[in-house]
């Protein structure tokens, strides 16, 4: 009995030692460049987005809105009390759904952690997270242009935290909050992911994910919800599923239903939607992550 546990032990650090090996300087790269976005960008990125709201660029605007989304590196936390400011500060409806959108779903730091899938799945976050904005937009363009789609009454512009005047322990601090907020994620996953390749068949994940059929892509939809806790730390299971066959249009439902459900984070959303635009926003997300797994099958 001793030797087995002792096996496999040695089988689960094999795993999980690969694992880190691969993983590891994407997630230090990606926290070291999510530090200087904060510290250095991020106002410049906010500040455009508000002047936006001056020029009169219709459809075009809510593009220029998903992009910036993307760029800024807020989670769901800080994107909302940013959004009421933008609200307050007079950008419209569906410019700010496209920005909050692409920002729930994606920002620079998971942008360099996705570099890790490969370049197919990193060009199929990037456009399927800006194109989720832009869809998002537009959506509530046509069907809200009269009507208010946002609450923000109880939230307000979140406080600036880098302001200490040293640029370096500016920098520095911001790279300990980023640690402390993803480390654990971070190996977790990798501990996951070492579970996954050594007890779980790579035939069954491929029955499971792989191929075309929607069955395949609608799976993803539903575990994105209790398994997605952080970015990062899912990195790890998408690389090992991905290397036991899930497809890659799978991987893309993942990749949205995952952030954009995120339960942590779902209080604050209902709170801005109200209930009726709430569930809406949850049919949205299924609706576009199944549709974007299909095509992507599809197409690559």
């Amino acid at each position: 009995m001793i030797d087995v546990i002792r096996r496999e032990a040695i089988y689960l650090w094999y795993y999980i030692s690969v694992q880190f090996e691969q993983i590891f300087f994407y997630w230090v790269l990606g926290m070291v460049i999510g530090s200087i976005i904060s510290v250095f960008v991020k106002e410049k990125i906010h500040d455009t987005f508000r002047a936006l709201g001056d020029k009169k660029l219709g459809v075009l605007g809510i593009v220029f809105a998903s992009a910036l989304g993307i760029a800024s590196p807020l989670c769901m936390y800080g994107t909302i009390p940013i959004a009421a400011s933008f609200s307050k500060g007079g950008i419209k409806d569906d410019w700010l759904a496209a920005f909050m959108m692409s920002s729930i779903l994606l920002n620079p730091q998971l942008i360099i952690y996705s570099a890790a899938l490969g370049r197919t799945a990193l060009i199929v976050r990037i456009v399927s997270c800006f194109l989720c904005g832009c869809v998002a937009g537009l959506l509530v363009r046509m069907f809200y242009m009269k009507k208010s789609f946002f609450n923000f009454n109880k939230f307000e512009e979140p406080k600036n935290r880098d302001t200490h005047p040293n640029i370096l322990i500016r920098f520095l601090k911001n790279l300990g909050r980023n640690i402390r907020a993803t480390g654990i994620y971070f190996l977790i996953g990798i501990l996951l992911s070492a579970l996954f390749q050594r007890y779980v068949p790579s035939e069954l994940m491929t029955r499971i994910f792989g191929g075309n059929e929607a069955f395949g892509v609608l799976m993803p939809a539903t575990i994105g919800v209790p398994l997605y806790a952080c970015g990062g730390g899912t990195i790890p299971l998408l690389q090992a599923w991905l290397y036991d066959g899930m497809s890659m249009g799978s991987a893309a439902t993942f990749m949205i239903t995952g952030p954009a459900t995120k339960i942590t984070n779902l209080g604050a959303v209902k709170i801005v939607l109200g209930v009726k635009r709430f569930l809406l926003y949850i049919l949205f997300t299924i609706v576009y992550a199944f549709l974007t797994g299909l095509v992507v099958n599809l197409v690559v």
